[in-house]
């Protein structure tokens, strides 16, 4: 057999197999999963559109949504991640959840901010409040950890929550 059937069989042989390996992957991925880009940032009108779909609520003490006023709730620049992940909490919860901070200016600097799209601060319920402190590991001041790494700060009158990812979404 020369050398150029050779390759052109082993060539069919690996594509074969990949094509295999990606629909066998494929087949038993979750349906109920979506692929989130913990990095991918939404409009203001994004975040809005999909809290609402979900079923969550947001306000703003100033009535607006410029990300330039600190008065203002914003989710212009949010991760999807951390839309998505306020969303796994609402359904894993099964409690109501007000958003009352995003992106806007105002609050404390670093790479995981508000600003940078991995925070977002909800109001305090007593469903929610039990439904964290009951279901995270408490790191201490006021802290806990979900198993997928997010983290949850009670902060005087509402909860500060950092999503580094979408929390199993």
């Amino acid at each position: 057999m020369s050398m150029s059937k050779v390759l052109k069989r082993l060539s069919a042989v690996i594509v074969a197999a990949f094509l295999v390996g990606a629909m066998a992957s494929t087949a038993t991925a979750d349906p109920g999963t979506q692929d989130v880009d913990a990095n991918a940032k939404l409009s203001h009108s994004q975040a809005t559109t999909m809290l609402s779909e979900a079923g969550l609520t947001w306000s703003s003490s100033g009535n607006c949504s410029d990300r330039n006023r600190p008065n203002c709730t914003s989710f212009d620049q949010v991760n999807e991640a951390s839309i998505q992940g306020i969303i796994t909490l609402k359904n894993a919860s099964g409690c109501a959840i007000n958003v009352t901070g995003g992106t806007e200016t105002g609050h404390a600097d670093g790479t995981y901010s508000h600003w940078n799209g991995y925070k977002l601060d909800t109001s305090l319920s007593a469903c929610l409040n039990g439904y964290i402190q009951n279901s995270f590991t408490s790191i201490g001041g006021n802290r806990w950890e979900s198993s997928s790494g997010n983290v949850y700060y009670k902060e005087g009158n509402h909860w500060d929550i950092t999503y580094y990812n979408c929390g199993g979404c």
